[in-house]
């Protein structure tokens, strides 16, 4: 499996030494083209300077046929001829808008300054300046090597992504699996309870014993079927906000330290939520556990639901040593804790339970270092209760 394994990263860098040796290569060819075309470009200017030149100091002799061609045959370069003051003489394939205006042109004629070196002509005795640009074609292959660049990070990226998403649904089906596995360990000795509780209730044991211990029993179901759900999609119901919140609020309640003020309050009614009752109890679950952590197990516990129109919210709220407001967001990436031991799971769990299972929200709705935290869970309401 190792070897395995091993191998395909040896492919795979492999295959990413490649394209990276195979961009180097088009960038350097591009380059080499780049320059040797720019080459050309200036022999070609060369050419047109010397019949430029040709024509100035032709008589009724001279045979103008070809400086005459090879000036016609520019089309693409622009051009500025100037004296050796820099007063500009004459302008070639230069935009009619750049020509008519003076601070366009001296714009212009700085660019081409920077472009290339000036072609010298002496005409007539007097020294002449020839200032020529890039054509289009070598402009644009100018900002080829750019593009080129642009568009290997680009699928760098996407190859990046792809490679991160297929190890985290890597991660993810590892982690689905040993909770499966887990759940499945732990139901064998759960049905060996469940067997030694209808003993303990045909021995007459104590009845309010036999209940709580049957609390306990119905708790490791429901923590055994949360971890035999994670990697399925679960299914929502509709259910009783009120009743499901106060259910896991009163468990959570009867076996925490007395040191812990509880308190809940909610409407008198019934508010219809599409929710899975299992993930929902796990929800409130960390929500408290993490506010009595929050208070170090001592101090005022808050659990409220409110129903508007469209919305409800519950807001767990603790006397805790509070959050700084930089970390609002913080607390809900995974492995993010304030704790010497913990995985930083907890909140990076119930985001995902409220916000891609159920299409909640939840946030840090107000926090004050030593003071305390509230956060807030809101869903959107369903139509009606059954």
């Amino acid at each position: 499996m190792t070897f395995s394994s091993d191998r395909r990263n040896l492919v795979r860098w492999v295959v990413i030494l490649a394209a990276f040796n195979l961009l180097v290569l088009i960038l350097w060819n591009t380059y080499t083209f780049f320059q040797t075309f720019k080459n050309e470009e200036r022999l070609k200017m060369e050419l047109w300077a010397a019949a430029s030149k040709t024509l100035n100091n032709a008589d009724e002799n001279t045979d103008v046929e070809l400086p005459f061609q090879i000036l016609s045959n520019n089309t693409t370069i622009p051009i500025i001829q100037t004296t050796e003051k820099d007063s500009i003489l004459n302008m070639t394939n230069v935009e009619e808008e750049i020509a008519k205006d003076k601070i366009k042109t001296l714009a212009f004629f700085n660019r081409l300054k920077s472009e290339n070196q000036p072609i010298v002509m002496n005409i007539g005795g007097k020294k002449h300046l020839y200032y020529y640009g890039n054509s289009s074609l070598l402009t644009k292959l100018k900002y080829y090597p750019l593009a080129l660049v642009l568009v290997a990070l680009f699928f760098s990226g996407m190859i990046f992504n792809f490679y991160r998403a297929s190890k985290m649904a890597t991660q993810n089906r590892l982690w689905a699996g040993m909770a499966k596995e887990t759940a499945h360990q732990i139901g064998t000795p759960l049905s060996s309870l469940i067997g030694w509780l209808e003993i303990l209730k045909l021995e007459n044991v104590n009845e309010s014993m036999v209940e709580e211990i049957e609390k306990d029993i119905n708790r490791l179901q429901t923590i055994t079927d949360r971890f035999s759900k994670i990697g399925s999609e679960p299914v929502l119901e509709e259910r009783d906000l009120v009743k499901e919140t106060e259910q896991s609020f009163e468990y959570l309640k009867s076996r925490t330290s007395k040191q812990v003020e509880f308190s809940f309050t909610a409407p008198q009614h019934p508010i219809p939520i599409k929710l899975n009752p299992i993930l929902h109890s796990w929800t409130i679950e960390n929500l408290v556990k993490n506010a009595i952590d929050a208070m170090k197990g001592k101090g005022k516990l808050a659990v409220s639901i409110e129903d508007n129109e469209r919305f409800v919210k519950i807001k767990v709220s603790d006397t805790g040593a509070g959050i700084p407001k930089n970390q609002f967001n913080s607390v809900f990436e995974p492995g993010f804790t304030t704790k010497k031991r913990g995985w930083g799971l907890g909140l990076s769990l119930t985001k995902r339970i409220v916000e891609e299972y159920h299409d909640g929200r939840i946030k840090v709705a107000h926090s004050e270092v030593g003071k305390g935290t509230t956060m807030q869970v809101t869903f959107k309401k369903s139509a009606s209760i059954t």
